[in-house]
């Protein structure tokens, strides 16, 4: 039984071929190619975009779904976020009402009225933002509502009152950091000048390495080393240990340990190791004291012998690597150059050979302040004391690794220069000591290398 051709098949089939003739042209000029290979493309486009466009008006009506309801959880993240920091603020100030003190009490009534000022002015902004009263500033006697008239007044005493001492604040800002500034580049220069010459503290004599015999003992002065604690249950056997290997005559010297511990089980450990002496957070190498004595020798007017601080753990994460660069520029820059040009920077706490004559003529340690290494400085240098630094003796101690610990630190650092500065600032201005310092100029043992 014979089929009659199907004339319009071929006729689409032609039609096809002439709208990709380059499709087909490259692969029949391909050899590789035994075959033909040919794409059919569906005859009712339209029906398929149509399709396709009836699924993605559905998919958008779920992405704006999905696009407000994380609008609405974000929104009702910052409303749970400020009511519990206002429960918090409320908790902190009503603590204020606990017998801690009349001036705590005054101060947080003080932080509540300037609180409640700030809030108040807020919404008075905001009103005027809406009223468009921003662009057109009412004055107080064209004034209609109450809201405009405070805010006529507010406009007047933020002009008059409030703006001149801001202004006045702000230059005096400005002419602090440039001060500063400049007090760091003058540093920068001295660092400059002192490894360009060379500069650096040299003793009249030096130890010899190794043990001491027993009968060779009259060279060594008596040293009385102390070892501040408080509750240190992590680090009290490293830090009571070195002291074991320090090359020194046991016999001439002294060691405390100060133990300052409000825990039981912090003061019985340190007391079950007090026979072996050691720092972790501070640990002196061997011949530390070898390095520091000999420059008291021939200075009857030196204080102080300070070494440099270097950190076993500078590259444990990023909060100690910029420690070290701030700490770096305080000993290799601030207290090398001080010392070398005005024999005076203030005593780091640790890592220093005090003489024993200057801590008693100063007043020795005093409770006064959370910073006791700064203080008996200061009050030393105001009995003409005299400091040395020695950049090239180092002592190893670790940085706060936490934000927690160093936090704790930083408040103890800033606040305790503020309490010194108080009970201190007259003294330092009544003081002919830093006259005379100018004027003599002499620095204690400096040489070339």
């Amino acid at each position: 039984m014979s089929r009659e051709p199907n004339y319009e098949f071929q006729e689409w089939w032609n039609k096809q071929r002439e709208k990709n003739h380059d499709f087909f042209t490259n692969y029949s000029n391909n050899a590789n190619e035994g075959f033909l290979t040919v794409e059919i493309r569906s005859l009712n486009p339209d029906l398929t975009t149509e399709k396709d466009r009836s699924r993605s008006a559905r998919q958008l009506s779920w992405i704006c779904l999905l696009r407000f309801q994380q609008l609405a959880n974000s929104l009702a993240w910052i409303t749970n976020s400020f009511l519990l920091l206002l429960r918090t603020a409320n908790r902190r100030i009503s603590a204020a009402d606990s017998p801690s003190g009349s001036s705590a009490s005054r101060l947080y009534r003080i932080i509540k009225f300037f609180l409640f000022l700030v809030v108040l002015l807020l919404c008075i902004e905001l009103v005027a933002y809406f009223k468009g009263w921003h662009f057109s500033p009412p004055s107080a006697a064209s004034a209609e509502a109450a809201v405009e008239l405070f805010y006529a007044l507010w406009l007047e005493i933020r002009a008059d009152y409030l703006a001149p001492p801001l202004q006045s604040l702000a230059n005096v800002c400005i002419v602090l950091f440039l001060i500063q500034s400049m007090d760091r580049v003058l540093l920068m220069l001295g660092c400059l000048w002192i490894k360009i010459r060379r500069i650096k503290p040299t003793a009249s004599m030096e130890y010899p390495i190794g043990r001491v015999e027993i009968g060779n003992v009259d060279d060594y002065p008596m040293v009385l080393v102390q070892i501040p604690m408080c509750n240190e249950k992590e680090v009290y056997q490293q830090s009571i240990a070195a002291i074991c290997i320090m090359d020194w005559p046991k016999e001439r010297m002294l060691v405390q340990v100060l133990d300052d511990s409000d825990e039981l089980d912090a003061q019985n450990l340190i007391q079950a190791e007090v026979q072996k002496w050691h720092q972790r957070d501070f640990q002196p190498a061997p011949d530390f004291l070898k390095k520091t004595i000999p420059h008291f020798k021939g200075n009857d007017d030196l204080a102080l012998v300070q070494a440099r601080w270097a950190f076993v753990n500078k590259d444990e994460n990023l909060l100690t690597r910029l420690q070290n660069i701030n700490l770096s520029f305080h000993f290799e820059v601030e207290q090398q150059v001080n010392g070398v040009f005005i024999n005076f920077f203030g005593f780091n706490g640790t890592a220093g050979v005090w003489r024993i004559k200057a801590l008693e003529d100063c007043g020795g340690w005093l409770e006064r302040t959370t910073v006791e290494d700064m203080d008996i400085a200061v009050r030393a240098h105001l009995c003409r004391w005299k400091f040395v630094y020695l950049n090239d003796v180092k002592c190893y101690c670790e940085l706060p690794e936490s934000y927690e610990a160093y936090k704790k630190q930083q408040y103890r650092w800033h606040s305790g220069p503020m309490q010194l500065f108080r009970l201190c600032f007259l003294d330092i201005l009544h003081s002919k000591c830093i006259r005379s310092h100018f004027q003599t100029g002499r620095a204690v043992g400096l040489t070339k290398s």
